[in-house]
């Protein structure tokens, strides 16, 4: 159909006149920074637009659906600056009362149409969160990103390492870390529909900085890079072998070599939504990723429903995967209301479903029951600091842990080294070039403990250039590609927005050739 060729990444928005949402503009604007403004073209974008609008309808809940309640219940605190924010997402805190230094962080992804507010007032997890002392991260996607306000979990300029709305997401962990003291080895993340499945992309494309995740009615993480690929993945479902799934995680992270996280996933089986299937493909991917067959090493039941669990173990007897199969329910969240030890949330919004707080649960996988960790932990190390800088090295420091054999070192949330000792050197870096370092204390077997506080240290030499200048200029000078109407920042591959005059970013150039986004961040 014409109307695809020439729209075929089009996202409807609403009508506004705000300049603060370039990242979907109008089809007219696609393909050429000139003026294609025909009749016949603008027809058919509108038909474009009018067919993804009702992809985006097929995710609304019912019709019959009960109302939102239109009093919040969980205190919500907004955070508006916390990065250069690529994805245009919101952030929202939820802090106990009574929370301690250094405490765990979750973080929630809501489901198509609803809010962050929706989420946290109906999923139970602030009951866990006030009852264990945990902080809650709630990340929020808008119709300015999506008309059905799902995050972009098959956008490829969104579910990619380093670009849109995942990249939002780390920014939000990094600045709980750096603003409230989170602890770096504890971070965890939980979504819904869209929700679950951007949940595998962050496992996927940030395995350093989750230690676990639980996929509520979600994809596997690679199933889909364009809206009907999505719809595909959802229902009938897509099967590939467990080594293909595992390959599409390991692409994401290329050189990754640090532990993955552990996984939980839920289904309901009367899902149509986003069919069952997806559970038994998410299954092969993280068993595959952990190195580990499908046959499930533990089956038990759970809950007032008799939710079906399978557990997959690592050599070392810990549980690496499992999938929980909630009988009889559709497409949404497992709660159970009520004032029970194992009873959470609320059933007065769409897509939430009574049968089983599976809150409870993915907080007990979590291991946050004490919100402590785990006995016999080796603790944080203490006073990371930058002792020195050349053009080319970064010099770290910190304080000796009792009983540590030796150390990982994490530059940008990669493990790069495993010294037994500080102080210790990076080496081969580029002059002028920014990294974020933090590093954990490890037993003689080699097991991590909590990972430190996240320093940023730059090398000495000449500062990073900058540019900034539309997406046409800088694709013309050089600094950015340009693929299937959008830019993308050369290097890094960051997606920029279309590919046009009217979308303007700043890029800086560190070391030659590698572009990245700096929008109000360059120095």
């Amino acid at each position: 159909m014409p109307s695809r060729a020439i729209c075929s990444k089009f996202q409807p928005q609403p009508q506004s006149s705000s300049p603060s949402t370039p990242r979907r503009q109008s089809c007219d604007a696609l393909r050429r920074p000139v003026e294609r403004t025909g009749r016949w073209r603008r027809a058919l974008c509108r038909v474009a637009a009018v067919a993804v609008l009702v992809a985006a309808v097929a995710l609304l809940p019912p019709a019959n659906a009960p109302a939102v309640a239109a009093t919040a219940g969980v205190d919500l605190q907004r955070v508006s600056s916390f990065g250069a924010n690529p994805g245009a997402l919101n952030m929202y805190v939820y802090q106990p009362a009574g929370l301690p230094a250094n405490p765990a962080v979750v973080v929630a992804l809501h489901g198509c149409t609803q809010t962050a507010q929706i989420y946290a007032d109906n999923s139970g997890l602030a009951k866990f969160a006030d009852q264990h002392r945990f902080m809650l991260l709630f990340a929020e996607t808008t119709s300015a990103n999506n008309a059905g306000q799902c995050f972009n979990f098959f956008e490829p300029g969104d579910n990619r390492r380093g670009q849109g709305e995942a990249a939002s997401i780390r920014q939000m962990v990094a600045h709980a870390s750096s603003a409230y003291g989170t602890d770096p080895a504890r971070v965890y993340i939980t979504g819904l529909s869209a929700g679950g499945a951007m949940t595998s992309v962050m496992l996927a494309a940030y395995p350093e900085v989750f230690a676990a995740g639980a996929v509520i009615a979600g994809i596997p993480y690679g199933c889909a890079n364009t809206v009907s690929a999505a719809y595909t993945c959802m229902s009938p479902g897509v099967d590939r072998t467990s080594s293909a799934w595992a390959q599409s995680v390991r692409d994401a992270n290329p050189g990754y070599i640090g532990p993955w996280p552990k996984v939980t996933i839920w289904h309901g089986d009367n899902d149509t939504k986003v069919v069952p299937r997806n559970a038994v493909e998410l299954r092969d991917q993280w068993t595959a990723v952990h190195g580990l067959d499908q046959s499930p090493d533990r089956t038990s039941t759970i809950g007032p429903d008799q939710t079906r669990r399978e557990q997959y173990f690592t050599p070392g007897g810990s549980v690496a995967v499992e999938v929980n199969r909630v009988p009889a329910i559709a497409h949404g969240t497992p709660v159970d209301p009520g004032t029970g030890p194992q009873q959470c949330g609320a059933t007065g919004t769409a897509n939430f479903i009574r049968s089983i707080c599976s809150s409870y649960w993915v907080t007990s996988f979590f291991g946050l029951d004490d919100a402590a960790p785990n006995p016999g932990e080796l603790p944080a190390p203490s006073g990371l600091s930058a002792t020195g800088t050349t053009d080319t090295s970064v010099t770290l420091n910190w304080n000796a842990v009792t009983g540590a054999a030796s150390y990982a070192v994490y530059r940008d949330g990669t493990r790069l080294a495993t010294p037994t000792t500080a102080p210790f050197t990076d080496t081969g870096l580029s002059a002028g070039s920014s990294h974020v370092y933090s590093v954990a204390a490890r037993n003689a077997a080699g097991t991590e403990g909590g990972r430190s506080a996240e320093i940023t240290a730059t090398t000495t030499g000449a500062a990073p250039q900058c540019w900034t200048a539309n997406n046409y200029q800088q694709v013309q000078a050089g600094r950015a590609t340009t693929d299937g109407g959008y830019a993308y920042a050369k290097g890094s591959n960051q997606n920029m927005g279309l590919y046009n005059t009217f979308v303007t970013h700043t890029v800086k150039e560190s070391p030659a050739g590698y572009y990245v986004i700096a929008d109000g961040t360059c120095s």
